[in-house]
Order: structure tokens, then sequence, then C-alpha cells
């Protein structure tokens, strides 16, 4: 009884993931400088060292991964221990869309830069955009893909795929865990589809990343969502493994809820990805 929680707060351990996750990720933006460096062919000196190169970079990543494993292995057992009261699973939601309202920022800026290269190809600047796209948009010499083939298929794979993650919402908000088990199952398929048809598209672009204004923000664009739909795949196969050992209640399953809001937004940055960048910027240049 001593050890009884009377307050709905949960007071944290002393956890070192905070400061390690610190470490690694100024040791992985000092690493990616010097690999930056090393992929143009020079050198990155510092105190006398050389740190061009891959090492570097590959450690700040291993660590942040680590801790990455470590924090959210800790956030679990601590949810599995109950100390998720109402009130901290509150605040845990608060952080969530805090999180996805940094990631729209994130895609914003993207979608500014594409928007800024397209409609004002005439202006003159200091990056010579006029040159670079011949005044018109797509720029003279690209050829785009085809809006309503792969595209179009990889729109309807991720509408099906927030469908089914909305079955297992419903179905674990009902205790039916067979069916939160098949719908995180066919999620977690079909992100894995996506991801395997956008490399399939990338392998088969007729422009690169580098050499013209659209290359850059279209690979940058898609490419950051790309990475999105990753990391959402992972964080549903991880909610797939915990509702298979039970983890999961219709009262208390705010993992599997933040993955499926998680999803959800991927899904609507993707429609703004179509709907701009494959469907209005597609075909000859205007």
């Amino acid at each position: 009884m001593a050890h009884a929680k009377n307050h709905d707060y949960h007071i944290v351990d002393p956890s070192p993931w905070p400061f390690l996750g610190g470490v690694g990720a100024f040791i992985m933006a000092l690493g990616a400088v010097g690999l930056f460096r090393y992929t143009q062919g020079n050198e990155f000196l510092l105190f006398g060292f050389n740190l061009a190169g891959w090492g570097i970079f590959a450690v700040g990543t291993l660590l942040v991964l680590y801790v990455m494993f470590g924090w959210w292995r800790d956030t679990i057992r601590e949810s599995i221990a109950g100390d998720h009261t109402p009130v901290v699973q509150l605040h845990l939601r608060y952080g969530m869309l805090l999180f996805i309202a940094s990631e729209v920022m994130f895609f914003v800026a993207w979608f500014w830069a594409f928007f800024d290269a397209s409609l004002f190809t005439s202006e003159a600047t200091q990056y010579a955009r006029v040159e670079a796209t011949g005044g018109v948009w797509p720029p003279v010499g690209i050829e785009t893909f085809d809006p309503w083939h792969l595209p179009l298929l990889n729109t309807l794979i991720l509408l099906t795929s927030g469908t089914t993650v909305t079955w297992a919402h419903h179905a674990i908000q009902h205790n039916d865990r067979e069916g939160l088990k098949w719908g995180l199952t066919l999620t977690v398929l079909l992100g894995v589809l996506f991801t395997i048809c956008q490399i399939y598209e990338y392998s088969h672009a007729a422009f690169g990343f580098s050499g013209s204004i659209y290359g850059a923000t279209f690979f940058m664009a898609t490419g950051f969502h790309g990475f999105h739909v990753f990391v959402g795949t992972v964080f549903l196969a991880v909610c797939l493994i915990r509702a298979s050992m039970g983890q999961f209640t219709p009262k208390k399953h705010f993992g599997f809820e933040a993955a499926a809001w998680y999803w959800h937004f991927v899904d609507v940055v993707w429609l703004f990805l179509f709907v701009t960048i494959y469907v209005w910027a597609a075909g000859p240049a205007h």
C-alpha cells in the first residue's frame, strides 16, 4: 500500500534517453556534414581531424535508433504497468497532435518550394530559375509521370489502407481482437506494397534529383512522404506485435490510436501530393 498511486499523474523514473538522444542527434548531424563533404570529394576538417566519410554518420544513426528503441520500450512498459492514467493519456494525445502539426509544417515547406518554382517560372532570380525551367512548367526536357497509372494505383492503395486501419480501430473499441489483428495485418501489407510501387516508380523516372528544380522538388516532396509511409508501416507493425500479445484493450490502446492518427495524416498528405504534383503539374509544359 506504500506504493499505491493516489494521484492521476505519472512521475517518470530517471532516464538516460533524453541525454543519449541529444548526443546521438549531434553525432548524426556532424556525420551528415562529413558524409555530404565526402560525396563531393572534399575534406571535413575539425580540430585537425578529417571527419569526411560514412563512419560518424553511421555511429550517430545507430545511437539514435537505439535511443528510439529503448525510450519507446520503456513507454510501453509504463503503459503495461498502469502508469498511463486517463490524465497521462490525455497529455500523450496532446503530444501526438503537436508532433503531427510539426510534420504538417515540414510538408508545407516542400509544397511551398514546388509552387514557388512552378508558379513563378518567368521570374529572374539569383538562382537562374528562368534558364532552369525555360519559363514553363514542367521545365523544358522533363517528362512527367502519367498520374493515371502507377500514381493512381498508389493512391488507391493508401486509401484502402486508411479503411483497414479504421476497421482495426473500431475492432479494438468493440473488443474484437481478431478484427484488430486482421485490420493491422492488411494495413501493414498495403504500406509495404505502396513502398514497393514507389521504388519501382523512382527506378523508371525520366529525370533525376539533380539537374532541375522539378526533380529536386518532386523527389523531396514524394520521397519525404515515402519515408513517412515507411515509418508508419513500422509503427503499425509494432502495434500488430503488441496486439498479438494482448497488450491493447478497449479502454487502453493509445499506442495503436497514435499510429492510426499518423497513418491518416500520411493518407491526407498523399492526396495533396497526387492532386498537385502528379495531376496539376503533369503533361505538356504550360
